[in-house]
């Protein structure tokens, strides 16, 4: 069965005084989802923003999935409120929870899909433990907290032995990237597993944004059929 690449703009790279617009435009351009990172100033060293951002996409009209990444801790306390906002996909990070599957619990019944976020010096351990729990797994290429940082490209083998484990589970887990992805390098993370692939300033660092976003279908295009 040939492969579905999805495209998750970061809004953390857009131009806030114009966001509405700036997400409205992005999904012309061919983006799928829009991914926020959710920075707390106490799990990661730097403070983004909250479920009122989300709420006010939604309520500008965008009806795209909102991919929402918190690297916050506690993280149970913002469930509710990013699912009453509008989220579609809610993950976090396995060591920012006291209760690993209480919160992906927690994320189902407030109608969201979960997800793992994995960082690069985390073990692939929690992802074989809570594979059947989970319907997305972020995999993060960059260390947390900062926005515009270059691919660890250590994290290419897990990759690999993550999409080893999805497919012998036998579920569609979607296998996300998140950091440092760029047209230029899409292609070869996608040779290793990824099928989503989160990118800030990699798209809205950029001049013509539908441009980007086809440069990186192009890119993709080879590894359809692998």
């Amino acid at each position: 069965m040939a492969k579905e690449f999805k495209i998750a703009p970061s809004i953390l790279s857009a131009d806030f005084a114009r966001l509405g617009e700036e997400v409205e435009s992005v999904i012309a351009a061919g983006a799928d989802f829009v991914h926020f990172d959710v920075m707390d100033n106490h799990y990661v060293p730097n403070l983004t923003f909250g479920s009122v951002i989300c709420k006010s996409l939604r309520d500008f009209g965008i009806e795209a999935p909102i991919d929402v990444h918190l690297m916050v801790q506690p993280v149970d306390r913002l469930i509710a409120d990013f699912a009453e906002a509008g989220a579609t996909y809610i993950s976090f990070h396995p060591e920012a929870s006291e209760d690993i599957g209480a919160t992906l619990d927690l994320i189902r019944s407030n109608d969201c899909l979960p997800g793992l976020a994995i960082n690069p010096a985390t073990p692939l351990s929690y992802v074989e433990e809570y594979l059947d729990q989970i319907e997305i797994i972020t995999m993060m290429s960059v260390n947390p907290g900062f926005a515009g940082q270059s691919f660890i490209p250590e994290v290419l083998d897990k990759l690999t032995e993550t999409r080893a484990m999805i497919e012998k589970s036998g579920r569609k887990v979607l296998l996300e990237i998140d950091g440092g992805v760029k047209a230029n390098n899409i292609g070869d993370i996608a040779s290793y597993g990824a099928d989503v692939f989160v990118s800030g300033s990699g798209i809205f660092g950029t001049d013509n944004y539908r441009d980007t976003i086809d440069e990186m279908r192009q890119n993709l295009a080879p590894h359809l059929n692998q």
